[in-house]
């Protein structure tokens, strides 16, 4: 009936709205917080130091995107915040500095996933009638956060393990990565989607997302789990 799939969508809605708003919430005001106590202080002006998710939310990132991921159910759910505006040339110690600010946001990510894995172990304090409300919920907070946090990691500019690695690397080289920034975002959709699509046009097996972004997830979860005594 119409009413149980309105209902459906409902329920499915909820339990990711708050796992949503916390992924991106917490990994951007983390970027914005290392800078401000590392010397900059432009994420400070602009009001991005916050945890007010309102903030950050970018309308295609944060709300389209998840959003039409959930309508065609796709194996995986993704968002993104603003980016927090960092100036490097502000920071006490611009290379250093410049990877620990980037390492802030997928680390908040780890740390959430944390959180939603103990929180399992209190599910006994929840009412009958909202624990399946809560399981899925704290369930999704745990998978996003950790997607999240492996996406983000990725060696390829803009994403944070690009800062990282372009801090990390002698100046020549720092240098050429850099410069593939503004290719960046072309490389990641091309590799993770647009690859496998052509692959598998000719036959090919070309799992990227799962060799370099499922695989680390569900080592990290696994670790996490058996951290909190789920393993």
């Amino acid at each position: 009936m119409l009413i149980d799939q309105i209902g459906d969508i409902a329920f499915t809605a909820s339990v990711w709205i708050l796992p949503v708003l916390l992924a991106v919430t917490l990994h951007e005001a983390a970027h914005g917080y290392v800078a401000w106590v590392l010397g900059d202080d432009t994420a400070k002006q602009l009001g991005r130091v916050t945890l007010n998710p309102l903030v950050h939310i970018d309308r295609f990132g944060t709300v389209i995107l998840p959003g039409l991921l959930l309508l065609f159910s796709a194996p995986f759910l993704f968002g993104y915040a603003k980016p927090v505006p960092v100036s490097v040339g502000r920071l006490n110690h611009p290379r250093r500095d410049m990877m620990l600010v980037a390492v802030a946001g997928p680390l908040a990510n780890i740390i959430l996933a944390l959180l939603a894995a103990i929180m399992f172990h209190l599910l006994f304090l929840v009412p009958d009638f909202a624990d399946n409300w809560v399981a899925r919920t704290l369930l999704n907070m745990f998978q996003l956060n950790l997607i999240l946090a492996v996406f983000n990691l990725l060696p390829i500019p803009p994403l944070d393990g690009g800062r990282i690695l372009t801090g990390a690397l002698p100046y020549p080289l720092a240098v050429r990565l850099a410069a593939l920034e503004r290719f960046g975002m072309v490389l990641i959709v091309g590799g993770l989607f647009l690859l496998p699509f052509l692959g598998k046009q000719f036959g090919y097996s070309l799992d990227i997302f799962g060799w370099f972004i499922g695989v680390p997830t569900e080592w990290l979860g696994w670790l996490l789990l058996t951290l909190t005594g789920h393993g």
